[in-house]
């Protein structure tokens, strides 16, 4: 006799446009960076196919009211790059490091409309269920086109994050609660080092900003020593990160950021502004 069914089986009876239930796709907490994920990655940015995240973002060779509509076909057809795969009308201006279920995600998207934000995830259960939100919020917005801006990818961004984004087109980077590791000689496995900052600031603008939140004060303590010590960062002024909207919503609207709430927590946020490289002697 068969038993009840499992996870995977109660993912894949979702209806189209039906929101996933986070119940199916819960996983363990922790997951080490160092450790083989069989993961898939890219030689390089361009050889990166972003079409099928962002399907309404890809470019076109021109619009079809500009030409006859018995060219309309031919107007439709996809640029594409070196790799053949078709391009994208603009950059991802917006990476969620470590993005867990999507919140923050979802709750900028709709917010810049125009703009492309990427949710990167390295466990494959999570990264799934922020894949099938995407979808269902697509089918019940398809009217606005609101959320397809949004997207999300699993990766291990400390391997791997010059390879999806190429050098200065990010605008903002989140950090949002990512694991503290709190012994000692789990620190090497934090998002923030020296190295990992370095890369943070390849992909970034110059004026593009590092957002940091954690409930860890100690974790808090060593983000803050690690950015103030690097050259390519300055830290946003409190005025500043108080007007910042990005910074209420990063408060809010993460899974670990309401669990801090409810229970009482303390919530340290950190802004960081990539400066100009000094220019060649």
């Amino acid at each position: 006799m068969a038993g009840p069914p499992k996870k995977r089986q109660k993912r894949e009876q979702k209806q189209e446009g039906e929101m996933p239930q986070k119940k199916f796709y819960r996983q363990r907490a922790h997951a080490n960076p160092f450790s083989d994920h069989d993961l898939t990655y890219p030689a390089c940015p361009a050889a990166m196919n972003w079409s099928t995240h962002y399907p309404a973002f890809v470019a076109t060779t021109a619009t079809p009211a500009s030409i006859p509509e018995a060219d309309d076909r031919a107007a439709r057809t996809e640029d594409a790059n070196e790799y053949g795969h078709p391009t994208l009308t603009q950059p991802i201006s917006i990476a969620d490091i470590g993005c867990g279920y999507g919140g923050l995600l979802f709750a900028l998207a709709p917010l810049h409309p125009s703009t492309l934000l990427l949710g990167l995830e390295i466990r494959t259960a999570v990264t799934s269920f922020v894949q099938q939100k995407t979808l269902a919020l697509r089918t019940q917005h398809a009217t606005t086109g609101l959320y397809q801006n949004a997207s999300c990818i699993r990766a291990n961004t400390m391997k791997f994050l010059p390879n999806f984004l190429p050098r200065s087109t990010l605008k903002k980077i989140f950090l949002c609660f990512p694991d503290p590791h709190f012994k000692a000689r789990k620190h090497k496995a934090r998002i923030v080092s020296p190295t990992l900052i370095s890369e943070y600031a390849f992909v970034l603008k110059p004026g593009g900003k590092v957002y940091t939140i954690t409930d860890v004060e100690d974790l808090h303590d060593w983000m803050l020593g690690h950015f103030s010590q690097h050259e390519s960062f300055e830290r946003v002024g409190e005025e500043e990160v108080e007007a910042d909207e990005c910074v209420a919503v990063m408060k809010e609207e993460t899974e670990e950021g309401r669990k801090v709430q409810r229970n009482g927590g303390v919530k340290y946020v950190a802004v960081w502004r990539r400066v100009e490289d000094p220019a060649w002697p």
